[in-house]
């Protein structure tokens, strides 16, 4: 690295120090390109990313459709509010509803606004009902959101230790024990909500049988099913979505990341008989503005027209299989899991950071939860010829 490069990094060190809230653990890079599946630092070294912005890139970085639909955006209107109809927000709810479950959609900001929008939406509905039921059930490892409220539905307790007491009305069960479950179901119950694949929890993947028979109790006793498919969502699974790989529909989903290729969207996406919100009742200054929108129709798009589903899906496969042939040389991966392209090693050492950081010197980007997994992300575009480059580099790491 250059002195030039050097002191241009430490000058924002120095100003995210001063300036800036000490709210992340960043790690020494400044990245300032990024194309497909490769980022650039300010020295001009490139790295093959894997974790694409935690699974926002899908269709790799800086598309040029992508790019060119935003451009073009912001060259005819910015905002006007939703106090009036704009034409980009309509039509990605439409193309929302037309490839999943969905019959309406709403708008916000992140993924933790979609999953807030699906609490208050939860209640809603039951209220309309007749019913005194504003509890909604979750759990253990999940990951939902920061605001107040998705803090409160996340089953970490160390997230919401700092911040209590929290708003009240979540109950938090293991993931995968059902009886556990049905031993929280009471009058007060609403909702329960789940992430198909558990995203920041560790990449821990719900039993089909489990969310089946989750499915029917909901239908039996009147409770919507809510899945967060913020970060399993738009083909990051091997699926457009996530419940599709399952088999299970549910009542309300959440997006966010994937969907708009680093523009900040969330969607709440409802079937008719759940989207019950009146005028007034739930709002956003920004939401499903054109800009946005216009980004996440042309990420669709892509990912259909370039058959980034089933590219996640075989990639996913063939790097799933590379790793476990490194597990199988026993070294210091203890577990392979996930589906598709959102995939995690469990280390039996808690070396992950150490490995991330070492990796990163070698020009791979990936991350690490804790201090024994190690996540991958990557764009939805990977190739095989790039999954074999990646573990040449790994694999003296954990063998």
């Amino acid at each position: 690295m250059s002195s030039s490069t050097t002191t241009d990094l430490d000058e924002l060190i120095q100003l995210d120090s001063t300036y800036h809230m000490s709210t992340y653990s960043r790690i020494p890079v400044n990245f300032v390109k990024g194309r497909g599946t490769r980022l650039w630092d300010s020295s001009g070294k490139v790295y093959l990313d894997l974790l694409s912005g935690i699974g926002v890139a899908n269709v790799g970085h800086c598309h040029p459709k992508v790019v060119r639909a935003i451009k073009n955006q912001l060259d005819s209107l910015i905002h006007v509010s939703n106090l009036f109809y704009t034409k980009p927000q309509l039509d990605l709810a439409k193309k929302i509803t037309e490839i999943s479950f969905g019959d309406a959609c709403f708008f916000g900001n992140s993924g933790a606004e979609a999953n807030e929008g699906a609490i208050k939406l939860a209640r809603r509905y039951a209220k309309l009902k007749g019913k005194n039921a504003f509890e909604i059930i979750t759990a253990f490892r999940s990951f939902h959101g920061r605001t107040m409220k998705t803090l409160a539905a996340t089953g970490q307790p160390e997230k919401q230790k700092p911040f209590e007491p929290l708003p009240p009305g979540f109950k938090h069960v293991p993931l995968n024990n059902i009886d556990a479950l049905k031993k929280e179901i009471n009058e007060k119950t609403c909702a329960i909500m789940l992430e198909v694949i558990q995203g920041e929890g560790g990449v821990y993947l719900c039993d089909e049988s489990y969310l089946r028979e989750i499915r029917t109790i909901c239908d039996e006793k009147d409770i919507l099913l809510i899945f967060d498919e913020v970060q399993t969502g738009m083909g990051r699974t091997g699926h457009m979505f996530a419940y599709e790989g399952v088999g299970v529909v549910p009542d309300i989903m959440t997006l966010a990341k994937g969907i708009g290729s680093g523009l900040p969207i969330g969607v709440l996406v409802a079937s008719k008989k759940v989207a019950v919100f009146k005028p007034g009742e739930h709002g956003s200054t920004f939401g499903g503005g054109p800009v946005v929108c216009a980004g996440a129709l042309a990420t669709i798009g892509v990912i259909e027209e370039e058959g980034l589903v089933e590219n996640s899906r075989q990639v996913g496969l063939y790097l799933k299989t590379r790793l476990e042939e490194l597990k199988n040389k026993e070294g210091l991966i203890k577990e392979v899991r996930g589906r598709g392209l959102m995939l995690a090693v469990e280390l039996k050492e808690e070396k992950a950071k150490d490995i991330v950081i070492g990796l990163l010197k070698e020009g791979i980007v990936v991350n690490n939860i804790g201090n024994n997994i190690i996540r991958f992300l990557p764009p939805l575009c990977l190739t095989e010829d790039e999954v074999d480059e990646a573990i040449s580099v790994i694999e003296p790491f954990v063998v």
